[in-house]
């Protein structure tokens, strides 16, 4: 099975806090090719959940809330649970600002579903995939609360009828 080096691809998405499913397509054209028996490998997935500016997000005053995300192989149009089939990799950040100010969150805690948690990552035979995420109203309007990912991936051969039945399940409902 021939192997490239590694290489990254990033995306980003911007729920805010309208406690509104976002979503943004992050496109594969380039390293996933079905026919061509070419498949692309996630090793690593690094996330940071920042405002838009890449610093702390703020938080209302004495709040507390999330923000969940995922990565897909499918547009679901809404957080759908680890155990969709569709999903690669996905977390929550649940955070709080005991404060009578707006500023950082002062407590936080993450829970993450990461492809370097699997022996050998997850292997992708579809063209696109979707990063999408929402996050309650207790976030500050003026952080833009963003989501940021890096996803450390290689490209590899499989036989047609592999790299064709892997793109059907992962494209089906």
């Amino acid at each position: 099975m021939a192997k490239s080096d590694s290489f990254f691809i990033r995306a980003h998405v911007t729920p805010d806090d309208t406690n509104t499913f976002v979503d943004a397509t992050i496109d594969l054209g380039s390293y996933v090719d079905a026919l061509a028996k070419t498949v692309l490998r996630i090793h690593n997935v690094s996330v940071s959940i920042t405002a838009d500016t890449g610093l702390a997000p703020d938080m209302d005053p004495d709040t507390a809330d999330f923000c969940t995300w995922q990565i897909t192989t499918r547009d679901n149009g809404a957080i759908v649970l680890p155990s969709d089939r569709s999903v690669i990799t996905s977390g929550t950040l649940w955070a709080r600002n005991p404060d009578s100010a707006a500023n950082p969150p002062a407590t936080a805690y993450e829970a993450d579903m990461l492809p370097q948690t699997w022996t050998n990552g997850y292997l992708v035979a579809v063209e696109s995939l979707r990063l999408g995420a929402q996050a309650g109203s207790g976030w500050a309007a003026s952080s833009n609360l963003t989501v940021s990912v890096v996803m450390e991936c290689t490209t590899e051969t499989l036989s047609s009828a592999a790299a064709m039945a892997l793109a059907l399940s992962q494209q089906g409902a």
